[in-house]
């Protein structure tokens, strides 16, 4: 008879979201057994956190070996493997290698894939894990020109760290970063693009571990087998420590509202006839072209693929009833459980089926991703145990911190109006290489923020938005400088 190992919890990946919930399985239940399944022989563990305001933490992610997990919480097992199926109504995965293991509540971590622009091109690379990080700084050396497509979290952060390098950042929208920040913040941080990063020479936070050669032949070994299986998303400053310099002179050149129509190789691009923008008078054969829909073609070394992600969950669909949402995410209720009867999600592999609080909503990010973990935790002990839960606070209201160009950027509530239909006002302050506030207004109630650089008014617009104070007597004094808020809203 096949021989099946038992646990209590089963948590399905390594990453931010299965580690937290795994964390916090041990806390709530530590006489019971869990099971982590981490198809990266690194996990990724959450330290250095610093609560911010209510519902928002900073925190730092570090790459830590399965041990460091099992040492922290004893009840807890990791094993570097990759789930092959899933048996919904019997309770059991089964992994690669062959081996089963039944639960009682199962919580599916395993993240997004990066949507690529052209899969098996070998002049385009990904940016989502350890791995292609790696990859990445083994190919800046020597490199004199890349091409990064995208305008999210991580292509901003590319274009600011890579340094002696000239860049050439395609983005669909009509100014940079447009996933986060609006054209006023994005004119604030432009003066930014051309500079050279500066290397403050401090120690980095990050305690940074290394997978040896073997290991990584393992963990690549692994990936073709079990068809593209990667660790965990980066968590933030995933760049810090890294030698990311190319061999010539750093400069940016920003094309607006395109797309890439076609990638060339050497042969084709001088059969094409097609003209090649220059960026200087002398350019020497590259290794690859691309075409943007503006017409422009382009010489580069490589191409960057950072144009976001997609759910990773087909692995779970076969021969079980797991509905999802629209982007693709397994579909959850307000107790995190999937449409399978023990079944949960958290992180970017899941899609919130609940109705939303008015200022919240997914953006798959480290933050959610860690909020989620822990929340789900919570549910799974909740229905084992017989307990009831209420909804965690941080679904009230949308949050994040992250650093973009050097500067602290927090975004708060409908940070860009999402839902408002273009039926608000927005009051700034805007003080040239220090900081840029913007609040998002409806009838004199604050309900989004965005704020860049050192203001500490994140706690503050956090209580304006949840408390949805009417401000209308205070008007554009709101953000006058002279008038500590802070401390009146206190």
């Amino acid at each position: 008879m096949e021989k099946v190992e038992n646990y209590t919890y089963v948590v399905v990946g390594g990453g931010i979201a299965g580690v937290t919930c795994a964390e916090h399985l041990y806390i709530l239940h530590p006489e019971e057994s869990t099971l982590v399944i981490s198809a990266s022989a690194l996990i990724k563990a959450v330290t250095n956190v610093l609560p911010l305001t209510k519902t928002l933490d900073s925190f730092d992610v570090e790459e830590r070996r399965a041990e460091y997990l099992e040492n922290q919480c004893p009840s807890v097992t990791v094993i570097h493997d990759a789930v092959e199926r899933l048996y919904a109504k019997e309770q059991c995965v089964q992994v690669s290698s062959g081996r089963k293991f039944r639960y009682k509540k199962l919580c599916i971590c395993t993240g997004a894939t990066p949507k690529v622009i052209a899969q098996d091109n070998p002049h385009v690379v990904w940016i989502r894990d350890t791995e292609s990080v790696c990859q990445f700084q083994a190919r800046m050396k020597g490199a004199r020109r890349i091409l990064i497509v995208g305008n999210g979290g991580i292509a901003t952060e590319m274009v600011y760290e890579v340094t002696g390098i000239e860049i050439v950042w395609a983005i669909k929208d009509q100014h940079m970063t447009a996933t986060f920040i609006d054209p006023g913040a994005a004119e604030f941080l432009r003066s930014e693009l051309s500079k050279e990063k500066v290397d403050t020479g401090g120690p980095s936070k990050r305690q940074k571990y290394t997978v040896d050669q073997k290991e990584q032949r393992v963990s690549s070994a692994m990936g073709g087998a079990m068809g593209g299986a990667m660790g965990g998303a980066l968590g933030p400053d995933w760049h810090s420590g890294l030698e990311l310099r190319g061999s010539n002179q750093r400069r940016v050149t920003l094309e607006k509202e395109v797309e890439v129509r076609e990638i060339l190789e050497p042969d084709k691009f001088r059969q094409s006839g097609k003209e090649l923008t220059r960026l200087s008078e002398e350019e020497a054969d590259w290794p690859v072209y691309v075409e943007l829909t503006n017409g422009k073609v382009y010489g580069c070394d490589f191409i960057v693929s950072a144009t976001g992600v997609m759910p990773n969950v087909d692995k779970f669909l076969m021969g079980n009833n797991l509905s999802q949402g629209e982007d693709g995410g397994l579909l959850i209720n307000e107790q995190m459980e999937t449409s399978e009867k023990n079944v949960y999600a958290a992180g970017d592999a899941c899609t919130p089926g609940w109705e939303k609080a008015q200022h919240w909503f997914q953006m798959r990010l480290w933050t959610q991703a860690r909020q989620m973990g822990s929340y789900a935790a919570k549910c799974m002990w909740a229905s084992l145990s017989g307990e009831e839960i209420y909804m965690d606070f941080c679904f009230e209201l949308f949050a994040h911190a992250t650093r973009f160009f050097g500067y602290k950027v927090i975004i708060l509530g409908l940070f860009n109006g999402q839902g408002l239909e273009g039926k608000y006002e927005i009051l700034l302050r805007y003080t040239k290489g220090m900081e840029y506030i913007k609040c998002v207004m409806v009838d004199g109630r604050m309900q989004g923020a965005v704020l860049l650089g050192e203001t500490d008014l994140e706690e503050t617009f956090e209580n304006l938005i949840l408390n949805q104070m009417d401000l209308s007597s205070y008007g554009e004094d709101l953000l006058n400088p002279d008038v500590d808020i802070e401390d009146y809203f206190d």
